[in-house]
């Protein structure tokens, strides 16, 4: 049996342990993206190079397709066993498939065996990444006082794009030191080995966390799962309204359109691709700060309300953003990349606290997981994939732009006529 401590713990050690998981989770997501080209070139045949992109997002996007089964499996962990003992396991699952994967064999070296393995290691991230995300998000909202939810739960947002500049970092600083023969041969491979250590520390730090009270309620209630995935329909397609727009358009700025630069260049010999990786680190640096800002202001203003005024920013501004990014000079696609960093930062700073908030305690780790994880899948990782085919098929750059305009217009539509999440509490 798990009993909450009598000790109160900091509000610093709540963010901490939402933090570290996500550093570990998203680096591991970020440096694929960023290395995408050099593992298809390793792990898929040669023939095709569009096909060869078309297949290594493909993967990129499996991880994502994989975190509705993570979802349930690890969701009812964290329903049944408690919040702590989730976010001890995902940390493990991530770190031992990430390692796995650096040490993954070639197509030329055992065929087609290699995409295989590549995609069974992407599969395991995604069931990982299914729990972990949300179930942080859980802990540290129910582990926070009411009038700082949003800022304490941003602590786990904060780690996915602390992971992303990491992964971005690590991406520049070995496509500046090694020639593009040695990147493709193994430099790629030196992140998802090196990131052993962050599952070593988070391991270390999550071991002594507390579980929540809402947690130990959780534990004794332990209800059916197909019922109460069918019972919580409404906040699981109101998740989808909250979240959608905002991934979709995260990955085409920090993802897709980084990567598309930086083959570009590569291809023309004009820019260092390297050079493009390095304004995105850069630009991380400004989500990472909004994101506590967003989830503060929410605190202040109501999140609904915020939520929504960020939408409508990220909508008007996605069109002239895509564009400076795809066609730019290398200052242009920084000035895109601006443009985006700041309303999507603060959207996703926000909306941690704001999904918790909407669905009810008896089952909340399990539908909260599931509705991210499809959200993710449907409009997340896909968005590569899809901003990839739109372009190649209708040979129009802006038609990524026009993708995340909709899911935004959706996203309207679902949160116009909910109530404010703020005053809820989280013990019901």
């Amino acid at each position: 049996m798990v009993h909450a401590s009598s000790v109160k713990q900091s509000p610093l050690r709540t963010a901490l342990a939402g933090l570290i998981g996500n550093v570990l989770e998203w680096f591991d997501f970020a440096v694929y993206g960023y290395f995408a080209s050099n593992i298809g070139h390793q792990f898929f045949p040669k023939s095709d190079p569009a096909v060869q992109t078309f297949l290594t997002f493909a993967t990129f996007a499996l991880g994502f397709f994989a975190r509705p089964i993570g979802s349930i499996v690890l969701g009812r962990v964290g329903d049944r066993i408690g919040r702590r003992a989730l976010l001890t396991l995902s940390i493990a699952l991530m770190g031992g498939a990430t390692l796995v994967l650096g040490c993954l064999p070639t197509y030329e070296q055992v065929g087609i065996l290699a995409p295989i393995l590549l995609m069974l290691m992407r599969i395991l991230q995604g069931i990982s990444l299914g729990g972990e995300f949300t179930g942080s998000m859980v802990y540290t909202t129910e582990a926070s006082s009411p009038l700082l939810r949003g800022l304490v739960s941003s602590s786990t947002a904060a780690g996915t794009t602390l992971g992303f500049i990491m992964g971005s970092a690590t991406a520049y600083l070995i496509n500046h030191s090694l020639t593009s023969a040695q990147v493709d041969s193994w430099g790629w491979r030196l992140p998802f080995i090196g990131s052993i250590v962050f599952m070593v520390v988070g391991y270390l730090l999550r071991r002594g966390i507390h579980e929540t009270e809402e947690g130990l309620k959780a534990m004794q209630a332990r209800p059916p799962l197909w019922p109460s995935l069918v019972a919580d329909a409404m906040p699981i397609l109101q998740t989808f309204g909250i979240v959608a727009m905002t991934n979709a358009a995260y990955y085409l700025t920090f993802t897709f359109a980084v990567e598309r630069r930086k083959a570009a260049a590569q291809a023309a010999g004009t820019i260092g691709a390297d050079d493009f990786l390095l304004v995105n680190t850069l630009v991380l640096f400004v989500v990472l700060f909004a994101k506590p800002l967003g989830g503060w202001l929410s605190d202040l203003t109501g999140r609904r309300r915020l939520m929504m005024a960020l939408t409508v920013a990220t909508m008007a501004l996605i069109l002239p953003a895509h564009n400076l990014m795809m066609d730019g000079t290398l200052r242009q696609f920084l000035w895109g990349q601006v443009l985006m960093a700041v309303p999507l930062g603060m959207a996703l700073g926000l909306q941690g606290a704001m999904v918790v908030e909407i669905f009810p305690l008896r089952s909340r780790v399990t539908s909260m997981s599931v509705a991210y994880s499809v959200t993710l899948a449907l409009a997340g990782g896909t968005a590569p994939l899809v901003a990839t085919w739109l372009i190649d098929t209708m040979k129009q750059p802006l038609a990524p732009a026009y993708y995340v305009f909709l899911y935004g217009l959706l996203g309207l539509a679902i949160m116009w006529p909910m109530k404010e999440t703020n005053t809820r509490r989280l013990d019901q």
